[in-house]
């Protein structure tokens, strides 16, 4: 969220390690930038992906904390390739899971960026470029603390040289090649190799900060239900001065059958049977706040329907991410035979995401006006999560909190939800249903994700890689 305190200084007990990982800071550095300069994005960069992965394999393998030969590289059902890690837990001990992507969303239009999407650049202590945060960022987040935990286990000032710093702790690392296009490759591994994923900690270093300086916990994510609906009303276009008034417009027809998925007055979604009476239970999001991280223009108003939390983290909401028909630019004087729009519904946890995909279909089909031919083509659909029940508690998440605060030298952790999704959350979830799962890192509502100037700030990478290897340290 907006305000972002001054940064303070880590506890005293984490003395040696602070110094440790900030040691590693030029190395991530360097290790980003070579990431950022590769677009992997999947499905359209093919050669950059097979690049990324193996840069991604070379940086895994030399891990002197991991082991040799601990790295292997498994294409998956979708075409992505997926980079595994494992250093096998002492008897007894238990195994810890960190995650990481290395694919990203396209740069889209380079001249809305002020440098290069493919070459890192500092401005204003924060660093540039695709990637920097969503997820490469992240990724060097845990090359940070696992170099750091081994530079404290060859040092005589700490230990004897050669000690294993973590006693004897598995590590498991899975950096992923297709997440921004669902991941479904991935999805699919998981639930055929559910040994490549065991763990009874599992970090997923994909989700960020509510501002600068404020370390975050993720507890909950919206699943997603998306759908097309195609309106054909006409053979043909037809003059809209012979014949507009009488004609069935399609563009009308979808704009209306749109207009219905939304209260004018408040903004709720108003989907027939959908349930809207959600409420969060954790952190609130001040309108002030929210605003600012949106960018909501002045005067322009948010919803009423509910608390702001609850609409973002606990309520479904419906989206139209695009509609196909033609431009202003060119437009001629014609009433529309045919219209379509991309439906996107996210749906928090405790609702059905197919379930909730059936009743926005039954509710098109039932707007639809004048008879009009209506189409509806549901696509995937993701299941929503939640990390930690609806008030309990985790002892995972209760020791990462601890480090977290100590890490950044506050007095709490900001426990807030996500409208985003992140579907393989659920696969873990599925494959290793006793595991404790937690979402953390680097993003911060500056870091503009997935559009032009997406920038990390590094004190960010400092501070959750010192987190991370805390937590690491200390985990039984």
């Amino acid at each position: 969220m907006a305000d972002s305190p001054a940064f303070a200084d880590p506890h005293a007990d984490l003395a040696p390690l602070a110094a440790a990982v900030a040691a590693q800071l030029d190395r991530a550095r360097s290790d980003l930038a070579d990431l950022v300069a590769l677009p992997s994005v999947h499905d359209a960069e093919p050669e950059a992906c097979a690049q990324a992965s193996d840069l991604v394999r070379g940086l895994l393998t030399d891990l002197p904390i991991l082991g040799p030969d601990s790295v292997e590289v498994i294409e998956t059902s979708d075409g992505s390739r997926a980079v595994f890690a494992h250093r096998p837990a002492a008897p007894g001990r238990p195994t810890v899971l960190l995650y990481s992507h290395y694919d990203v969303q396209p740069s889209g239009d380079p001249g809305e960026w002020t440098s290069s999407p493919w070459e890192l650049t500092e401005r204003d202590g924060r660093w540039y470029g695709r990637g920097a945060a969503d997820c490469k960022g992240n990724l060097v987040v845990h090359l940070a603390a696992l170099r750091a935990l081994a530079a404290l286990g060859d040092d005589d000032e700490v230990g004897a040289t050669g000690a294993d710093p973590l006693d004897g702790l598995g590590i498991r690392l899975v950096v992923e090649g297709s997440e921004e296009t669902g991941g479904g490759g991935l999805d699919d591994l998981v639930a055929s190799r559910p040994d490549l994923v065991a763990a009874e900690a599992i970090l997923i270093a994909d989700s960020g900060n509510v501002s600068v300086g404020t370390p975050t916990l993720t507890t909950s994510l919206r699943g997603i239900a998306n759908l097309v609906v195609v309106v054909d009303t006409l053979e043909a276009g037809v003059h809209s001065g012979q014949f507009g008034g009488a004609a069935p417009d399609a563009l009308a027809a979808l704009i209306s059958i749109l207009a219905s998925l939304r209260d004018p007055a408040t903004g709720a979604t108003t989907v027939d049977g959908l349930d809207f009476t959600g409420e969060w239970d954790g952190q609130a999001y001040p309108e002030e706040t929210f605003r600012a991280d949106a960018g909501i223009l002045d005067g322009v108003e948010v919803s009423t329907a509910a608390p702001l939390a609850d609409l973002v983290w606990s309520r479904p909401a419906v989206t139209v991410l695009g509609i196909d028909c033609p431009p202003v630019e060119g437009a001629i004087a014609a009433v529309q035979p045919r219209a379509r729009a991309l439906i996107n519904l996210r749906v928090p946890p405790g609702i059905d995401p197919v379930e909730a995909q059936r009743l926005l279909t039954a509710h098109i089909e039932r707007r639809r006006p004048w008879n009009a031919r209506v189409t509806v083509e549901p696509e995937a659909v993701g299941h929503p999560f939640r990390s930690v029940p609806a008030g309990g508690s985790d002892p995972v998440h209760d020791l990462l909190s601890q480090c977290l605060v100590q890490a950044y030298g506050a007095e709490e952790v900001a426990v807030v939800g996500s409208g985003g999704s992140i579907p393989l959350c659920t696969a873990l979830q599925r494959a290793h249903p006793d595991a404790s799962i937690a979402l953390f890192g680097v993003e911060d509502p500056a870091a503009a994700i997935h559009s032009p100037d997406e920038s990390v700030d590094p004190r960010e990478i400092e501070r959750i890689a010192l987190a991370e290897a805390a937590f690491l340290q200390r985990y039984r």
